[in-house]
């Protein structure tokens, strides 16, 4: 019973450190167009985001927002989930 609680210390402990590797990681995201550049975290807060509108109708301006803020966060996952699966010795797809 100990071992397991002094193991389940130790993976909280893992866990902590792994949530300050990802406040630190980054991860960047563009627009196809250009138009929008985001960047992020690995705890998926967006950290910068320049916006080039010169010229650009809202529409389309919107439209490469959503794009490259959905584009960071999946990078952001991925990112996370390689980090998870390092610490608990997992292999997760498409990290």
């Amino acid at each position: 019973m100990l071992d397991k609680i002094k193991e389940l210390m130790q993976l909280k402990s893992k866990m902590e450190e792994m949530k300050k590797q990802l406040d630190a990681e980054t991860v960047e995201a563009a627009s196809g167009d250009g138009l929008v550049h985001v960047k992020m975290n690995g705890s998926q807060r967006v950290t910068e985001v320049k916006i080039n509108s010169a010229g650009a109708q809202p529409q389309a301006l919107e439209q490469a927002v959503r794009e490259t803020v959905n584009r960071a966060i999946e990078l952001s996952m991925q990112l996370a989930a390689k980090k998870m699966g390092a610490v608990a010795g997992l292999n997760f797809p498409g990290a």
